[in-house]
Formats: structure tokens, sequence, C-alpha cells
């Protein structure tokens, strides 16, 4: 893990040029017909649009819970005063499959920096088996809830600031407020590690 101020000199460039591009997500013309329709069933793909949010303009606090696909038991309370990144996906999206390796080198870095910095995964379709194969296939050792059923997450995010499409991450600040959005895949772990460093920073 680079120190923090190399991170944020190469997570500024890789974010400026990542917010001019038009990237592409997961999703398929059914799922987009049912978006445009407002019938509420799913979701459609995001662009790969970065935003970030004043400390003035991020609202109330974002409480959500769930139960992780290895059977435990996750609340979001648990993890106010730590900076959250929060990464809607499932299994069969191609998108989440890319960005996974990219999600968990920035958790394992900042584990390893020792810095206040939490990550739990939201799996917007799949049940837990098809889960936690693909937390294994692919390295993952953040847990993720399993919001197919309940929707509560999806729910909890529905306000100012939707995920709307999947891959959608989001960073949530120590009061558990939305601070910044990736509509779309990662492409770059310096993107990811650039907004969750300026969220430490801020309330260091």
């Amino acid at each position: 893990m680079k120190p923090r101020l190399a991170r944020l000199a190469t997570g500024a460039a890789a974010l400026a040029a990542a917010s001019a591009l038009l990237l592409t997500g997961c999703t398929s013309d059914p799922l987009a017909d049912q978006f445009r329709e407002g019938s509420g069933k799913n979701y459609i793909a995001g662009d790969g649009s970065i935003s970030e949010y004043a400390v003035a303009d991020r609202g109330e606090p974002i409480e959500f819970s769930g139960e992780t696909a290895e059977g435990d038991a996750f609340d979001s309370a648990d993890t106010l005063g730590e900076v959250t990144v929060v990464n809607f996906w499932y299994a069969g999206c191609a998108p989440c499959r890319v960005e996974s390796p990219i999600l968990e080198e920035v958790h394992q870095g900042y584990a390893d920096d020792a810095a206040d910095v939490a990550f739990v995964g939201v799996n917007v379709r799949d049940q837990a088996g098809t889960a936690a194969s693909f937390e294994q296939k692919y390295g993952v050792t953040y847990p993720s809830i399993l919001d197919v059923e309940s929707g509560v997450a999806q729910l909890a995010f529905a306000g100012p600031v939707p995920p709307a499409a999947v891959p959608t991450t989001i960073v949530l600040d120590r009061e558990g407020r939305i601070a910044a959005r990736v509509l779309g895949q990662l492409t770059e772990a310096s993107i990811l590690e650039s907004l969750v460093d300026r969220v430490l920073d801020e309330q260091a």
C-alpha cells in the first residue's frame, strides 16, 4: 500500500481521467425496460460516473443491516466511526467480477495500514451459496449481506443517492453519510483510494 500522500496524487489523476469516461456496467434490455417503466423490479447499469458530496450536502446517516453469505449478522451501526465502503454486486454481473480484485486490493491495503476503513458488499440477487462461491473464487475477504429478499439495504440507499445500477460503490463518512459514489465498474484501485483518503483526511 502506498503512503497516503502518494495515493492521493495518483488517485487524483486517475479520478480526473475516470470522470471523463463513460464506462459500461452490467445490464440487459429487459432490466433496463423495467427501470424505465418505473416497475422497481430491478436496476440498470451505471456509466462509471464519480460523484463526491460536500459535508453540508450529505444528509442523514444511512442505516442498513442484513445477514451475510456466511450467516453472520451485519449492522451499519457497528461501523460508525469508520469510513465505510459499500459495494452493490451479484455473481452473474461481469463488471462485478472484473472489479472484485480491485475492491479486495484496496480493502487489504487499508487493513495493513491500520486505517479506520470498513468494507461491506450488498448482494442484490444471489442466495448464500452462490454469493459464498463468488467470494471464494475471487478471494473476497470482506463480508457481503444478502439483500435479494428483504431489499433493506437497497431501500436504505434509495433516497438522495440511490445505487440505481450494479455494480455501484459508495463511500460513507464516519457518521454513516454518503460522501462519494462510483456509479458503475471501478477500473483502478487508486480511484477508490483517493475517494476514501479524502474522507479520512477531512475527519481525522
